[in-house]
């Protein structure tokens, strides 16, 4: 299991996770990403246009490993009708 961190950031404000969080498979950490933006999206502005957002997911040596675009509203619609 190796720990990650999940920053989100639109290129002008950012979320940093200084914790982070322990990911078993590395095939996870797209489902991760998602659930860490969507959770940003929850506690922050609902009126916020989130489209230009991206979690930036780093291991603990501070390489980038994975690039997610925050889910557009149609897709958080659909993995909850799911």
């Amino acid at each position: 299991m190796a720990r990650y961190r999940f920053h989100c950031t639109n290129g002008h404000e950012c979320v940093l996770d200084v914790e982070g969080a322990d990911v078993r498979a590395p095939a996870r950490l797209a489902s991760r990403a998602r659930q860490v933006a969507r959770t940003v999206m929850r506690s922050l502005d609902d009126g916020a246009d989130w489209s230009g957002w991206r979690v930036t997911v780093h291991d603990l040596k501070g390489r980038r490993v994975l690039l997610q675009p925050f889910p557009s509203a149609q897709e958080d619609r659909a993995s909850l009708a799911a």
